[in-house]
Order: structure tokens, then C-alpha cells, then sequence
């Protein structure tokens, strides 16, 4: 699969989702003090970001 989540710990040892397309980091959240709380924020994303809207300058 070309693209997937990925849930690491950061340098100061929080848990951060990564969301990667071959390997290359699009995009990542905040640090978070647990590993559930990373998932929360990809199952937000999920939920959340199909219906979020586009916006140019």
C-alpha cells in the first residue's frame, strides 16, 4: 500500500500519526502522552477530513 498512518514516538518521547505516501511524510499531528490518543487523532482524520473543505489563497 502506497500510503498508510503510522503511529512513533517523537525525540521528547510522545506519540505522534504520521500519515506517509511512499515513505515520504505528507503530514503529522501533535505530540501525544499516550499511544491511544494518536489513534484517536487518525480515527478524527478519518472521520473528519473526506468532507473538510478546500481553501486557496
Amino acid at each position: 500500500m502506497a500510503h498508510k498512518f503510522v503511529i512513533e514516538k517523537n525525540k521528547a518521547g510522545e506519540f505522534v500519526a504520521k500519515f506517509k505516501y511512499n515513505n515520504e511524510i505528507i503530514f503529522w499531528t501533535e505530540g501525544y502522552t499516550s499511544k491511544a490518543s494518536a489513534r484517536n487523532a487518525i480515527e478524527s482524520i478519518l472521520k473528519n477530513g473526506p468532507g473538510a473543505p478546500v481553501e486557496e489563497d
